[in-house]
């Protein structure tokens, strides 16, 4: 069996603040396999950024141990940064008055990038993100779309086995976005292990095999994306629009069907199904409830990973448990 790419155990991290101490992570464990991408979701002040940064040895954490490779983030900060890319974004930690390509000639060499070949690394890493064509322009001149795909460039430069991408859509355009996830997809495929933190959640669907959740700085759920997008207790809405009198809520409601509340608009109604599975006796009751109303149309809608995440962030602020932790 192959070493694991991250290996986090008891991790904690607390901060002192006015003499009050601020718990900001607690007990978290997991491992992340070699080429497996995982993404990182919690509400703010979850503990996200200062996970990524202790492992991308920006932070040291107070309690438990993380690894990288077998290499200490506490103690082998060399080894660590050679094998770890990060991608943080914003508008910081990029010099403004130089342009594109000096800015990734310096931090390639602070990664550790030989002098050899450093101009075609650095000339591929301003086409793998469309910067080409603005590569001798100051980045003061940028726009946030195109600093954060300069961030991406620089985290990925030093060929990584570790890449750490916070937010790493920010400010890019669909194209843009799309673009990124393609590049990101093709690192799973050289062995490259993915820690992805994003609040756009489209991210984590095209991407991740995995979720970890944090919740109050804990590790709250670590699921397969399957079982994830199932912790919102259906699989797919259907949404009927209609004329006259809608269907009968009881007849359809079932434990395979969940009905919600029926809309009325420039005089037709709207009715969302929430199906559990689909079965033959679902679409028999669906076709039992729409068999007797005029209906102008039904949209089928598969559930998303923003629904799932607002239905599991509820629980969890309720105290419920979330795939069997926590």
């Amino acid at each position: 069996m192959s070493e694991p790419a991250i290996v986090v155990e008891q991790l904690g991290r607390s901060f002192t603040d006015r003499g009050r101490e601020i718990v900001a992570l607690r007990d978290v464990s997991f491992q992340i396999g070699a080429g497996e991408i995982v993404g990182l979701l919690g509400s703010n002040g979850a503990g996200k950024t200062t996970l990524t940064k202790i492992l991308a040895t920006l932070l040291l954490p107070t309690t438990g141990l993380a690894r990288i490779f077998g290499h200490d983030v506490t103690r082998d900060l060399r080894a660590v940064r050679r094998m770890t890319g990060v991608v943080l974004g914003g508008d910081r930690g990029l010099y403004a008055k130089l342009n594109a390509r000096d800015n990734l000639r310096f931090f390639a060499v602070l990664a550790g990038v030989g002098r050899r070949g450093l101009s075609a690394k650095v000339d591929a890493a301003l086409e793998e993100v469309g910067l080409v064509g603005a590569a001798d322009r100051a980045v003061e001149t940028y726009s946030k779309g195109m600093r954060q795909r300069l961030h991406i460039a620089i985290g990925m430069i030093g060929e990584p086995r570790v890449l750490l991408l916070d937010e790493p859509t920010v400010g890019l355009d669909p194209v843009e976005a799309e673009r990124l996830r393609g590049t990101v997809a093709a690192l799973r495929d050289t062995g490259v292990s993915v820690l992805l933190t994003s609040h756009h959640l489209l991210d984590i669907e095209r991407l991740a095999a995995r979720v970890i959740i944090l919740a109050d700085g804990t590790l709250a759920a670590d699921l397969p994306v399957e079982e994830f997008a199932r912790q919102a207790g259906y699989t797919a809405t259907v949404i009927v629009r209609g004329t006259g009198t809608p269907p009968d809520a009881g007849a359809v409601s079932s434990p395979d069907i969940a009905v919600g509340a029926v809309d009325t608009a420039d005089g037709a109604w709207t009715l969302r199904l929430h199906v559990r599975d689909w079965s033959v006796g679902s679409f028999g009751l669906l076709e039992k409830a729409l068999a007797h109303v005029s209906v102008l149309d039904v949209r089928i809608e598969p559930v998303r990973l923003e629904d799932v995440y607002s239905h599991v962030a509820a629980r969890l602020a309720a105290g419920s448990r979330v795939g069997g932790v926590r």
